[in-house]
This record gives structure tokens, C-alpha cells and sequence, in this order.
């Protein structure tokens, strides 16, 4: 659980005797706790006591102290306002929650209570990592979730997951089975978690969670989680919209407790969230962290975007895509249909590359309208909020113009495309035009800057502005006209900071506006020793209104954008629509143009038990070789199986580097994409729908835990064999290998029988145990295969290339050779592998008791042999008169397969 807040919310030091400012810092402190108190003093906020020693830590900057408190020092730090938003976004980085309290009357106000008074401050908002809204502290191109945990128990025990990213005001729900929440809290992969306080300390007690989500954890009041207190806040936050019968009570609880946090955090702001959505768990393929965090979808499992799949292929290019895309690939979909209707609209798209273009170009340009709707009805919107809402409409409108021109009798536009360019279609045009005259070309962030009305939107406005910022042309004008009424041409209209703005004349022409002449209109104000000053109840006028002009006209533009914001607001459903169709329509373009660049193909999905993938590539791997002019080997995978017994078990043996582990991450990785609703890396590829895919390839420990690499292993394997479906996807690379050998060989043997008889699944089972093997003259569905390597002098060349049998041999020694080990330890190990293999199954104790011991053997190195060019050796034996043509292409397949091999090494 998070301990940051724990550590903010030492209880408030007694007060004693205090400053009055003090004593307000400690009532506000101490309805806040577990939060660093960003307290308002002027242009700084000023933190106190502990918070401050938290927070000069965290950021890394000077605390000093002010005054004392019981006879000490109060420790102190602060940050300017105008640089908060930095700070803040370094303190959420690093797990804290801040309180901004902020002064909520004017100081004159203070002032008439008594010169002691203080200013009355309070807290405005309470920001937590879950809670954020704006863009620059939010994560770019991914969703930003809240997460609500809820658990009651009735008979079985459940849970409920409720969860909003409320920068764009999304809300769903789901119900849980105790076996998958970690999976599932995995899946969405909040930035804060929120659970009444007994069950987050039984999760944290039970390692239900790993580590990095438990620090997320926040324990709240168990009364927050009362699930018909749920109802009712689920009627007041959405009336006439939302029936809470129709969700369980652990969804009900948890919902309640979302929307009450959210609440709880944006103060007076309101809560801007959509009406909750149910997510059936059963409704996306189920994969588990392990798998997510071995496959690498989002992040590598060094924790970086860059290498992992998402940024292989994400070619989306707005932000509202980019998120859409990743909760696409977190939660690929089983219903053959909805992925199918996906597909069509892939298919269409990348047949007409112009129209990816135009529509790619169009949405570039779309900015992103749910997160600027969110600030606005939180009221933390400015002007460019409403400029960005106002160009996105009229990019929607655009787009469906566009997609409305491509249709054609041999193109109709498939039905998820159609629907998109309806709800593009109706985009209110008339807010667009409205905010268009409105709004100025360069718009300020915050209203309250003033100068985002463009001129002749308002006459009022307009005068004003001139007012102020044309003063000298308005004074100008009035000096030549009292220049005409007098005669006098050296009559000037001056300004100072006492007079103000006066009319001055010569002293020997100052009679002739003191004698009543014009009506009284001048009234003297100064005589000089060469000069007399007057006003004029223009004058004054004229001088009060440019005083008030710049007031007056902020006062107009405040007015204006309010007005503009219901305006906007009004139209929130239709705009989320808008937001939601943009989105959808990023992804279908940016994977349609994946498929064009990289030679994708549409896969064939349905509900049969079929895996059959032709010439599939990993598309990380072939991302990263074409970055270096190489070309990926391709390889077919074939797990169908026969009739309704259930999926093929592919036995792959083969070298350590020989590429059995991308072979099998990559068919993973094709399934996910297809069932997300993507081409993928493959000349062809029928995949009957995937439940759930379990992935145990790679090696890792869990010190934290007190588990072992071997442990870890285990753990994940019994998960797989307990929940694999005949439905699922498996693959299991090196099972046993963490323990004795004959013991590894037993479990390993045990699994591969459990897959085949029990589960029944589509799986790929990459070993060293080449025993294993012999399991396909027993086991109908056990099919070997393995990775084809050359021997040249000594050395293996790997050919990446996967075909039917087993390997008889491991080529470890060789592979150690490649990796730099001495040359003594190469030459002592061939020694005593000849040894054991000579021996046959003799125990291996026994088998090496005669070998001499190391430090005997001959202390001169033994050179390695030196190393041709397998390329260079096979155009010296290859015979091409003897060449059928067939036999020529393929020995040039071969000879280009040696060459990236040799390169390899």
C-alpha cells in the first residue's frame, strides 16, 4: 500500500499557543491527512513540519525554517506558484498526494476583520496520481485509470473492479473471480488503486498483488464501500441515466466508492464522468501479468515503451487513438464477429492508400476533444480548450466528407466505417461556427489573461479594448477637439501620477480658461511658473473609463467564455460520441497502413479449434532487423489439431540462440494482434478464437517474495495447467530446467502429458529435454519440431528456420564458445561431454570419476580453430551444372540463410 500518504499524515503537532496563520494551517492539516499540504502565501505555496522535509527530499530543493513551534524550529520549503504545475508533476511521479489550499477571499476583505485577521484559505483540490487532468502531468498517448476494489461475500467470494480515467470521463465496471484480479488489475493498470481498509491490508498480507501495484494501493473507510450507499450515489451523479439493479452489489460498492473519491478530490468542481459501462470479463481474451509482462505488449520488461510491441506498431497519430489502441492490445476480443467487423474496416482502408493519407493528414489536425470537455466541466478549461473543441468539430466534419467521397459501387464502406462517418457527420456545426467567430487565432491558456475574444464578436468588447489600448489616439482626439473650441494651438493634454491626465497652457493663455469663457468648461487644477493645468469633466470621464476599460473588458471576455462553456458543455454526450468515433477511426488508419508498410495479412478468424499460420514473423524482432538491412526468417506453425480432439502440442528442440523463443512469442503475439483486430506478420493465418493466452518463456526471480527462479517457474506453470482452456494458446519454454535433471526432465514430462490429455489446448513447448520427444509416439496430437542449424568447422550457424524433428543434440558447447568463454573451459567441457555420451546412461557421477581433475590437464590454451566463411565454402563445393533450377533457388534460399547466420555471429 502506498506509504508516501502514510508518512504525510503524522498527526498535526499540538497547537498551543500559535500565529492565527499557523493555527489555520493546522485545522486545515488536519481535515486533510495523509496528503502534502501546498499552502497559499502569496506567490508561493509554503509546506510545513514533516510535509516539508517530504517534499525538499522528493524535489530536491532548500529547507529552511520559519519561526518555532513548542520551542523548535518549523521546518519549511516552498515552491512559486506560476511553477507548481512542475513540482506537482514530480511529487505524483513519485507516489505522493498533494492538498492545494488556496486563498479564497480577497486580503482587503481580511483586512476589515482586524489587522490580525487571516486571509480565509482552503483547500481546492486534492491531487492524487489517479486524479490528474492535465496534459502535462498526464501519461501521453495512454489512458490515466482510477480503480475502485470491492469484495463482499455471498456464498463465493467475488470482487468488483470499477475504474475511470476522469481526464476523458470514461467509467466502467466489472465483476471479478478472486483467481483473476491480478490478472485483471494487470490488465488495466491504474495509476491509483482505492479499497476499504480491511481488504487492502488482506491483499497486501497475501501477496494478492505484486508489489508495484500494492504501493498504488490507498486504504479508504469501509463506509465508503457500502453497496446501497453506492446506489443512491449512482442516482445522484446520474439521474433518469443509470439503474443500479442492474449491477451486483460488489459493482454497486465499488462504483459508489469511485465516483464519492473523485468527488472527494475535485472539491467543488463536480464529478465529469461518463454513465458506467459493464465490461463481461468473458467479452476480451484473458491474459495473465506473467504473460503480459513475458510478451512484452505495452512495455519491455525492463519497464520501457521503447522495444515493446505497442511501439512496433502504434502508427496512430493523435493522442485519443493512441489510447484507444493500447486498450485495444491490452484487451485483444473473443467474439469472432466484433473482431471480424474490426477487420473489415482494416481491409477497406488499406485497399485505398490515398484515402489513409487524407484522413491520416485530417486527423493530425483533430485535437483531442474528451480531455479538453473534462477541464471544462471540472472548470479548470481556458480558451484553447474551446478553440481545440472547435477545430476537432470542423476536422469531423471533414473527415466524413472524406470518407463519404470514397465509397463507390466496387467500395462500399463497411458498417463500422458507416458509423463512424454518421457520428462524424453529426458534429454540432453550429458550436464549431460560433467558436470560430468567437475565438481569436492565438489564444491564451487561462482566461483570466484575457485578449482570446476576437474583435467584432462584441461591440461592447470591442470600445473597451480600444479604450485601453488606444488611449493615446482617444486623447489625441479629444486635445484636437479642444484645441478647435480654444484657439489654442499649444494646448496639451498631459498626464502625471498625481494629476493624472490634465490640459496645460501656456501661464499668459491660462486667462482665457479662467474667465468663464466655454461655458465653465475647464476647471483649474495647478498653476506653474509657465503653465496652468486644467481638467474637463471629459477629461475625467475619459480618465476613469481608460482606468476601467482593462477591468471592464476582462469582465466581458470572463462573460463570454462562460457563456461558450455551457454552450459547449450542453453538447457533451454528442461530443464524447464525436471523440470516441475520431479515436476508432485513428486506430483502423494507423493499422491499415501497418498492414500496407509491412506486408500484414487480414487473418481468418472464427470459432473453429484452428492455428494455422504461414510464413509468420515476430514484429518486434523484424522491426529491429530491417532497421538494420536484414530480413526476418519466416516460419509456419500448424496447432489445429484433428476433429474435435482438441489443438496440436508442438515439441520444439533445437540450440540456445537457435530462435525457439521468438518462434514461440511470435505466434502469441499474431494471435493477440489478430483478435485485437489487426493484420498481422504473416503471409496467411487462420486462428479460431483464443480464450486466453499463457506465456512461460524466460527466466526471473521474485527476491522481494523469497522465490526462486525455479519457484517463479512453477508457479506460473501450475497457474497455466490450472486455467488453461481447450480454447487457449499456451507456450512453455524450458519447463524444468531450474532444478536436477532428473527432475526437471520428470515435471517437464508430466506438463507436456497434462496439456495433451487434460487441457487440450494449442500449444508450443520449446525444451532441451530431448527425451520428450519420444512422448509423440504416445501422445496422437505431440508433434516434433526444431530449429535447423549448420555445423562448419566447429562451429553452429543458426537458420532460424523451424522444421518437422527433433534435435539430437543441444550445441550448448558450441553457443558457450560463441559467448567468449575461455578456451581451456571449451576444450575441458567437449572432454567430458565425449565422456558422458560415451558412457550412455551410466550415472554421470560415475561416468566422470576417472577424468582427470581440471588444474591437471595442460596449461597451454588451446586455440580456437580458425573460423571460414560458411558463405565462402558453399560457393566453393556448389556444382551449378548439376543444378536442377529448383535445387538452385534453393540453394540460394540457403546461401542468403548462411550469410545472416555468419553475420550473427
Amino acid at each position: 500500500m502506498d506509504t508516501s500518504a502514510q508518512q504525510a499524515a503524522s498527526p498535526a503537532p499540538q497547537t498551543g499557543a500559535l500565529t492565527p496563520m499557523m493555527a489555520q494551517y493546522f485545522e486545515i492539516k488536519g481535515v486533510n491527512p495523509g496528503y502534502l499540504l501546498f499552502y497559499r502565501m502569496g506567490d508561493f505555496y509554503e509546506l510545513f513540519f514533516e510535509d516539508a522535509e517530504i517534499a525538499a527530499q522528493a524535489l530536491g530543493i532548500t529547507l529552511t525554517k520559519r519561526g518555532k513551534h513548542q520551542g523548535e524550529d518549523i521546518p519549511m520549503c516552498g515552491v512559486p506558484v506560476h511553477a507548481a504545475q512542475d513540482y506537482l508533476k514530480r511529487l505524483i511521479g513519485l507516489g505522493h498526494r498533494v492538498a492545494v489550499c488556496e486563498q479564497v477571499e480577497d486580503p482587503a476583505e481580511a483586512r476589515k476583520r482586524g489587522s490580525k485577521s487571516v486571509v480565509r484559505r482552503d483547500v481546492v483540490r486534492l491531487v492524487t496520481p489517479g486524479t490528474l487532468t492535465e496534459d502535462d502531468l498526464l501519461p501521453r498517448g495512454g489512458n490515466n485509470f482510477l480503480l475502485a476494489i470491492a469484495r463482499i461475500r455471498h456464498g463465493d467470494e467475488g470482487f468488483a473492479l470499477a475504474w475511470t480515467d476522469i481526464s476523458t470521463g470514461e467509467m466502467l465496471v466489472t465483476d471479478c473471480a478472486p483467481e483473476a484480479l491480478s490478472d485483471e488489475i494487470g490488465r488495466i493498470d491504474p495509476a491509483e488503486m482505492i479499497a476499504p481498509a480491511p481488504l487492502a491490508d488482506d491483499l497486501a498480507a497475501e501477496r494478492a498483488l505484486p508489489p508495484d501495484l500494492i504501493s498504488r494501493l490507498l486504504a479508504r473507510d469501509p463506509d465508503h464501500f457500502d453497496s446501497e450507499t453506492g446506489a443512491q450515489t449512482l442516482r445522484d451523479a446520474f439521474p433518469g441515466a443509470v439503474d443500479p439493479t442492474a449491477f451486483s452489489r460488489p459493482a454497486r460498492a465499488a462504483l459508489g466508492a469511485l465516483i464519492s473519491y473523485v468527488a472527494e478530490t475535485q472539491k467543488a468542481s463536480g464529478v465529469a464522468l461518463r454513465p458506467p459501462l459493464f465490461q463481461h470479463g468473458a467479452a476480451h481474451m484473458r491474459i495473465d501479468m506473467a504473460t503480459r509482462a513475458s510478451l512484452e505488449l505495452l512495455v519491455t520488461q525492463r519497464g520501457e515503451t521503447k522495444g515493446a510491441l505497442r511501439d512496433a506498431i502504434d502508427m496512430t497519430v493523435t493522442q485519443a487513438g493512441a489510447r484507444a489502441f493500447a486498450q485495444r492490445l491490452a484487451a485483444p476480443l473473443v467474439d469472432a464477429e466484433a473482431i471480424n467487423g474490426r477487420l473489415d474496416m482494416v481491409e477497406r482502408l488499406a485497399g485505398d492508400t490515398e484515402l489513409i493519407a487524407n484522413l491520416r493528414a485530417a486527423l493530425k489536425s483533430a485535437p483531442d476533444i474528451a480531455r479538453a470537455l473534462t477541464r471544462l466541466h471540472l472548470d479548470r478549461g481556458g480558451p484553447r480548450d474551446l478553440s481545440a473543441i472547435g477545430r476537432a468539430i470542423a476536422q469531423a466534419r471533414t473527415i466524413a466528407a472524406t470518407l463519404s467521397a470514397s465509397v463507390t459501387d466496387l467500395a462500399p464502406l463497411p458498417q463500422g466505417l458507416t458509423g463512424i462517418a454518421e457520428t462524424l457527420d453529426g458534429a454540432p456545426q453550429d458550436i464549431a461556427d460560433e467558436l470560430a467567430r468567437a475565438l481569436a487565432d492565438e489564444v491564451p491558456l487561462f482566461a483570466r489573461d484575457g485578449g482570446f475574444v476576437a474583435t467584432g464578436y462584441d461591440a461592447d468588447l470591442d470600445t473597451q479594448r480600444q479604450l485601453g489600448s488606444e488611449s493615446r489616439k482617444v486623447i489625441a482626439q479629444l486635445q484636437a477637439e479642444l484645441i478647435a473650441l480654444t484657439d489654442l494651438k499649444s494646448l496639451k493634454i498631459k498626464h502625471n501620477n498625481v494629476l493624472g491626465f490634465f490640459v496645460e497652457v501656456p501661464a499668459s493663455h491660462g486667462g482665457k480658461l479662467m474667465n468663464g469663457a466655454h461655458d465653465n468648461r475647464f476647471i483649474h487644477r495647478q498653476t506653474l511658473a509657465n503653465a496652468m493645468r486644467f481638467t474637463t469633466s471629459e477629461l475625467a470621464d475619459l480618465e476613469g473609463r481608460i482606468a476601467r476599460a482593462n477591468d471592464i473588458a476582462l469582465g466581458i471576455e470572463t462573460k463570454i467564455f462562460a457563456r461558450l462553456r455551457e454552450t459547449v458543455l450542453a453538447r457533451s454526450p454528442l461530443l464524447q460520441a464525436v471523440a470516441d468515433a475520431l479515436a476508432a477511426l485513428d486506430v483502423s488508419t494507423a493499422l491499415a497502413l501497418l498492414a500496407v508498410e509491412r506486408g500484414y495479412a487480414r487473418p481468418k478468424i472464427d470459432t473453429s479449434m484452428a492455428f494455422e499460420i504461414e510464413a509468420g514473423r515476430h514484429p518486434v524482432v523484424e522491426r529491429t532487423l530491417a532497421r538494420e538491412g536484414k530480413s526476418f526468417v519466416a516460419n509456419d506453425c500448424a496447432l489445429s489439431g484433428d476433429g474435435d480432439e482438441g489443438g496440436q502440442l508442438w515439441l520444439v528442440t533445437g540450440p540456445n540462440m537457435g530462435g525457439k523463443s521468438t518462434f514461440l512469442r511470435q505466434n502469441a503475439l499474431i494471435a493477440i494482434l489478430a483478435q485485437m483486430g489487426a493484420f498481422v506478420p504473416a503471409r496467411s493465418a487462420h486462428i479460431g478464437v483464443v480464450d486466453r493466452v499463457f506465456s512461460r518463456v524466460g527466466a526471473s526471480d521474485d527476491i522481494a517474495s523469497g522465490r526462486s527462479t525455479f519457484m517463479v517457474e512453477m508457479v506460473e506453470t501450475a497457474a497455466i495447467l490450472d486455467r488453461a482452456t481447450r480454447r487457449s494458446l499456451v507456450i512453455l519454454d524450458e519447463i524444468g530446467r531450474g532444478t536436477a535433471t532428473f527432475d526437471g526432465l520428470s515435471i517437464a514430462w508430466a506438463c507436456v502429458e497434462a496439456l495433451h490429455e487434460t487441457t487440450g489446448c494449442r500449444a508450443l513447448f520449446a525444451t532441451h529435454y530431448h527425451e520428450l520427444t519420444a512422448l509423440s509416439q504416445t501422445l496422437s496430437r505431440v508433434s516434433n519440431h526444431t530449429m535447423k542449424v549448420r555445423e562448419y568447422q566447429g562451429d553452429v550457424v543458426f537458420l532460424h528456420e523451424v522444421g518437422p524433428g527433433a534435435a539430437d543434440r543441444s550445441y550448448g558447447i558450441q553457443v558457450a564458445r560463441l559467448a567468449g568463454l575461455p578456451a581451456p573451459v571449451i576444450a575441458r567441457a567437449k572432454n567430458v561431454l565425449e565422456t558422458l555420451e560415451n558412457k550412455g546412461t551410466v550415472n554421470p557421477a560415475t561416468a566422470l570419476g576417472d577424468l582427470p581433475l581440471f588444474a591437471q590437464t595442460p596449461a597451454t590454451p588451446i586455440s580456437p580453430q580458425p573460423r571460414d566463411n560458411p558463405v565462402l565454402a558453399m560457393i566453393e563445393t556448389a556444382r551449378p551444372d548439376e543444378m536442377t533450377p529448383r535445387e538452385a533457388l534453393e540453394w540460394i534460399y540457403e546461401l542468403k540463410k548462411a550469410r545472416h547466420a555468419d553475420g550473427d555471429r
